[in-house]
């Protein structure tokens, strides 16, 4: 169930303690906001020098009150910080609020001073938003103890910045958006942003979670955590560079960035990911009801051939699809609409709007029908005929008629399970205005309507996420991982490779081209980059080239030891690359794509949480650009991805169960038609 969060966004009572007349302290801002509930919740003052705040008795410390408080909001010098506490957790405080800052942002002895308290809290059974916070608010409980007022809602904002909220406050207005709670991060020290998305995911009162995070401390558990929410998350976050600081000393770890990783875990969690403040609002606007399209299908209705032909490549440009209506759905459109109305997909009014409004609702009422269609679009210029500003408007019949109209439209969609969206010119017309009273989303940009459409169409509508699959347990840590080892390793996972004997000279040379057919491979050992390094031969077609190839490597590399392998027949297979690379905020991650030594060249690549199921890794590799090839081409046979698959799900399980590996990789993955063989593998220790 989580942790018990009761106390702090529906207390029994409130301390403001730091509260102040001053306008230029943020005391006097929490106590502002907080006394407007009062009639909600005892709320108390607490100001050193006692006297009067706001007009209200103020105590000189908690224990002054003279009776129990539930929470308390500590907005104080840093240096009297911990005072604060203690004597709030003395006098019952269950939750505390704390705005101070000067802790863990500040470095090592901050940390620390964090740490302590934290503990503390902990050990009184309480818990603590912050330090370094700008507050909370929860609309559905009267509480509101941030500085601003926040319209209600059923959006739940955890963010790392106040100044986003107040943004996403003017940005969400004419969406018909509004809060239900709103949480200031801070430090994290106790109360984490997992704690806050796990009970706002159990809260009535919120529809959707919105999160901005500059960085996660631990991002596995906050994808897990959205995964099983039961409502849309949409994450807005920033400063996805690369990975981590060290040197990447593998493909895996060369091709994957912090962008990939989280990519791939909101993917996996069903998380809508978004990259600005507005995209945010859109896709809020568009979760907000609870239609969702089955498919990718959208029919596109305009009122002008430019904004049908942009909003159709927008649409098509989000990842849906734009499909020809067909002969029926023509044939329906026809009753409704005159002669010159283009009745392909775009659907083209072509001037009769403004003849009859009410062709509009015929024409989304036909559109809504369609089998083909998963979601409607209607794009252009309707708003403009109730506009008083606009061309066209001012004439009472059209706007009378518009109106109507867009009562019809409501009507007529709430009779459908299907998503509506629409695009105009005029979104802030009394008719628009009707539209998103009754839930319709409306926007005046195109490609906010398309994005829309997109989640709309997201995971958990046209298929489910992926999941979050559990780490297994950890194995026994590897102690070397040089290739034979490793090799080693992988086969007792499972995973096939060719036959192989380890040589230090020419006698051990011929030894094992005995017991091993040809043609072979000869790799120099205890080399991360065996073929940049020319540690490489391939196809040697008997003894005597075996020896040829070992004298010359030997010669240029002085390697300790090399490895004799029968070499594999490639004339049917494909070669993919299979890697996991441990993320510091999200654990092990997976990649896998097209591999060989073009693997960072070719960068035809997906990503996931590790480890990878084996039906998931279907799914990733039906994503490549060119998983055409995997069916086979020009005459070449299809190759087994169901064996990929599972070889996908073994390594990236291996990997997990060893947490002691920064990189594993295993490059080539040949699949063929009857099977997989591994030809090639490293692993990097932590």
């Amino acid at each position: 169930m989580g942790r018990d969060l009761s106390a702090l966004f529906d207390p029994v009572s409130v301390a403001v303690v730091g509260a102040s007349d001053d306008p230029a302290k943020y005391g006097h801002a929490i106590a502002s906001q907080a006394i407007r509930a009062d009639r909600r919740r005892p709320v108390h003052l607490v100001n050193r020098r006692g006297g009067t705040v706001l007009g209200r008795t103020a105590a000189p410390s908690v224990r002054a009150i003279g009776e129990p408080v539930d929470l308390a909001v500590v907005s104080v010098p840093a240096a009297g910080f911990e005072a604060a506490v203690d004597e709030a957790l003395d006098c019952g405080a269950r939750a505390i609020v704390a705005i101070t800052a000067g802790f863990a942002e500040t470095g090592a002895a901050g940390r620390e001073r964090q740490r302590a308290v934290a503990e503390r809290v902990r050990a009184a059974g309480a818990v603590m938003v912050g330090p370094n916070c700008l507050g909370i608010a929860d609309n559905t409980t009267d509480l509101f103890l941030a500085s601003d007022t926040f319209t209600p809602g059923g959006i739940a904002l955890l963010s790392q910045s106040g100044n986003l909220a107040l943004e996403l406050q003017l940005r969400f207005g004419p969406h018909g958006l509004g809060f239900s709670r709103f949480v200031s991060l801070g430090n994290q020290a106790d109360v984490t942003l997992v704690d806050l998305l796990a009970d706002c995911a159990r809260h009535e009162g919120t529809r959707a979670i919105a999160v901005y995070a500059e960085d996660f401390a631990d991002g596995r558990a906050f994808a897990e955590a959205a995964a099983v929410a039961g409502k849309p998350v949409v994450l807005l976050t920033a400063g996805r560079g690369d990975a981590s600081a060290r040197s990447a000393q593998s493909h895996t770890g060369a091709l994957t960035t912090s962008a990939d990783v989280v990519t791939a875990a909101c993917r996996d969690a069903g998380v809508e990911l978004v990259a600005t403040p507005r995209e945010l609002t859109v896709v809020l606007a568009a979760l907000a009801g609870e239609r969702r399209a089955k498919g990718r299908g959208v029919a596109v209705l305009t009122d002008g051939g430019g904004h049908g032909v942009i909003a159709a490549d927008a649409t098509e440009a989000a990842g849906l699809t734009v499909p020809e209506l067909t002969p029926d759905t023509q044939d329906g459109l026809r009753e409704v609409l005159w002669e010159q109305s283009a009745l392909g997909n775009p659907v083209d009014l072509a001037g009769m709007g403004e003849q009859d409004p009410s062709s509009y609702t015929g024409t989304v009422a036909a559109l809504l029908e369609a089998e083909e269609a998963d979601a409607v679009l209607m794009t252009g210029y309707f708003g403009g005929y109730a506009d008083a500003g606009s061309g066209l408007g001012g004439g009472a019949a059209l706007a009378r008629g518009e109106q109507e109209a867009a009562h019809a439209i409501v009507a007529r969609h709430q009779r459908s399970a299907k998503p509506l969206v629409v695009q105009s010119m005029y979104p802030g017309s009394p008719s628009c205005r009707t539209l998103i009273a009754a839930g319709i989303p409306v926007f005046g940009a195109t490609e906010d309507a398309a994005r829309a459409l997109a989640a709309l169409a997201g995971p958990g509508a046209t298929a489910p996420a992926a999941g979050v699959a559990p780490l297994p347990q950890a194995a026994a840590p590897l102690e070397r991982t040089g290739y034979l080892e490793t090799r080693r390793a992988l086969e007792a996972a499972g995973i096939p490779f060719p036959a192989v004997q380890e040589i230090r000279d020419e006698d051990e040379l011929r030894a094992a081209a005995a017991e091993i057919t040809g043609p072979y491979v000869l790799k120099a050992l205890h080399l991360l980059h065996k073929s940049d390094a020319g540690g490489v031969a391939l196809g040697l077609a008997g003894p005597d080239e075996l020896l040829a190839a070992y004298r010359d490597m030997h010669g240029r590399l002085g390697a300790p030891s090399y490895s004799v392998e029968a070499m594999a027949d490639l004339s049917d297979g494909i070669e993919l690359i299979v890697g996991v690379n441990r993320d510091p905020r999200f654990g092990p991650v997976a990649m896998v794509g097209f591999g060989g030594i073009l693997a960072e060249a070719l960068r035809d690549v997906a990503f996931a949480l590790a480890p990878v199921p084996a039906p998931h890794a279907l799914d990733l590799l039906r994503q490549l650009r060119t998983a055409s090839l995997l069916d086979g081409v020009r005459g070449r046979p299809a190759v087994d991805i169901t064996a990929a698959a599972d070889a996908i799900e073994r390594i990236t399980a291996f990997a997990a169960a060893h947490p002691e590996i920064a990189e594993l990789e295993v490059n080539p993955l040949l699949v063929r038609p009857t099977g997989v063989l591994a030809l090639d593998s490293r692993a990097v220790l932590a």
